[in-house]
């Protein structure tokens, strides 16, 4: 298999590498990276290029790994025993198969996307150990062994907010999808908007990556909100002619509510601009 960039996502040469190298060595794909870099899109547009099934597990701080395998009911059962429900001695009523369970029992080989895993408990990466190696677990309750009919390719997102265990990272192939440069920020707007006005473009990616560089800035905008930056460009006459017209000390950039996303960075870009205007007003 050889993953490629597609009509809506920009894949760079060493993203293509370490999708085709992860899917070779058939481990999981652990991909990192800012916020807003295209992890999570990743993994639909990889699903949707070999045109299988995604399948997502959304980790929350309260979620389990047990709970990727299965969940058992068993209060449910308790109760239906005591109001004679029929059905109650057949355990497998009360097992509510998970993630990895739909994937593994796939009919086709499908693409697990296991987003954001750093938000769970330190320990979840580790007490998933044994089932992503051994693409089996056992159910307790009915003493079954499911196991994967067709290995799933495992995409595996974080965004850096606690480290990984050393003994999960082993088992993984690692990729850092680096923020991208003007060339390739050009290529994913045109991908999302190919009849946009090359002028509209250029000034957009210049205040942009100013923006970027702005020394302090405590949440830099990410590729996603560039694009939803345009969007409202595009459809805003007077925030674009604002834009085409902008004095380079206003450190504010017309809908920076798009790009900006806290009072402190706002502030910081104010502070900027007015330190800017008085340096200006020195020199004459």
């Amino acid at each position: 298999m050889a993953f490629d960039s597609t009509s809506t996502y920009v894949a760079t040469e060493a993203l293509k590498q370490a999708v085709d190298a992860a899917v070779t060595l058939e481990r999981p794909l652990l991909i990192k990276g800012e916020p807003g870099t295209g992890k999570t899109l990743l993994a639909e547009e990889l699903a949707g290029s070999i045109g299988t099934r995604l399948i997502t597990w959304h980790i929350k701080s309260s979620t389990k790994a047990a709970q990727g395998l299965y969940e058992y009911d068993a209060v449910s059962r308790l109760r239906d025993s005591q109001l004679g429900i029929e059905g109650v001695e057949n355990v497998a009523n009360y097992i509510a198969p998970g993630k990895l369970w739909e994937a593994f029992t796939a009919d086709e080989r499908v693409v697990l996307l296991i987003d954001e895993i750093d938000k769970a408990d330190i320990e979840f990466p580790n007490d998933l150990l044994q089932e992503l190696d051994r693409m089996e677990f056992h159910v307790y309750e009915t003493g079954e062994t499911v196991r994967a009919r067709h290995r799933p390719i495992i995409v595996i997102t974080s965004n850096n907010e606690k480290e990984l265990p050393d003994a999960f990272l082993r088992r993984c192939f690692f990729h850092y999808i680096e923020f991208p440069d003007r060339e390739t920020m050009q290529a994913i707007v045109d991908v999302h908007f190919p009849e946009i006005a090359p002028k509209l473009v250029a000034e957009a990616l210049e205040v942009f990556f100013d923006l970027r560089q702005a020394p302090g800035l405590k949440k830099k905008p990410s590729t996603s909100e560039l694009v939803d930056w345009l969007k409202l460009l595009m459809a805003d006459e007077l925030a674009r002619e604002s834009l085409y017209q902008r004095d380079p000390v206003k450190a504010i950039p017309p809908l920076a509510g798009a790009l900006v996303k806290n009072e402190q960075d706002t502030a910081l870009l104010e502070r900027l601009a007015f330190m800017m205007r008085r340096q200006g007003n020195q020199r004459r």
